[in-house]
């Protein structure tokens, strides 16, 4: 997010990220920045809060207490983002608001198969178009010569993304210790679908070859077979699954 308000004042940019890698990311900000007179530093006086549904007509313009107050930049389905000094008070921030625990979030982007963090975006592993970060504000088709942007751009315009993260719902009761991530997901015919990336209850994120979307699915662990649903989030382009 940009904290500046115009190119004549000094730039200040506050990224997001996952909390359990933040020292690799300052690390490879670090490396990247070579002779450039750049500050990178945590801001552990900061707190972020979702704001969802994100009904817009709800929400203050401009609010004191919070340092950043705008739509989550993901996808309208996702509300907005805030981001505040610790201890702020919340109910005047946004008035009429409830505070929700923190797993009503994970659920509700589950739902709508917005991925987020280190388990549903492995580093290293997941890639951004089969990631739908296209969809999402995360890739720059325009700008030149990123790590990667050569094969990205070239797969975006001329290639078919066969795998895609997909939202995933389980219709039966769960075992009791859950689904592990990376399991993996078969059709009713025994053929690899997917894998499962992570969850919260009967909700969860994969990654599906979209051939398989409107087959029977399931996860077999150990002498159960779990069956679960894939489907296709409303937010997405209409011709994002050809």
């Amino acid at each position: 997010f940009r904290l500046h308000g115009s190119t004549a004042e000094e730039p200040h940019i506050l990224l997001e990220c996952d909390s359990s890698v933040l020292d690799s990311i300052q690390k490879h900000l670090k490396l990247y920045k070579i002779r450039r007179k750049v500050s990178i530093s945590p801001c552990p006086e900061l707190s972020l809060w979702a704001v969802i549904p994100g009904d817009s007509s709800s929400l203050p313009k401009r609010a004191d207490q919070a340092l950043l107050l705008t739509p989550d930049p993901r996808a309208e389905v996702m509300g907005w983002r805030l981001i505040a000094k610790k201890g702020a008070n919340l109910s005047e921030i946004i008035p009429g608001s409830q505070l929700g625990d923190v797993q009503d979030y994970h659920r509700h982007r589950y739902k709508q198969g917005i991925p987020e963090g280190v388990k549903d975006l492995p580093p290293g592993v997941a890639l951004p178009l089969e990631s739908n970060l296209a969809f999402m504000n995360g890739i720059s088709f325009t700008k030149g010569c990123y790590i990667g942007q050569e094969l990205t751009a070239r797969t975006h315009h001329m290639g078919v993304i066969r795998k895609r993260l997909l939202p995933v719902t389980f219709p039966e009761p769960l075992p009791s210790a859950g689904i592990p991530e990376g399991a993996e997901i078969l059709t009713g015919a025994g053929k690899r679908a997917g894998k499962f990336r992570a969850g919260g209850g009967e909700v969860g994120i994969a990654l599906l070859r979209l051939a398989h979307l409107q087959e029977p699915l399931c996860i077999r662990l150990g002498g159960d077979t779990v069956k679960l649903r894939a489907t296709t989030p409303e937010w997405w382009p209409k011709a994002a699954v050809k």
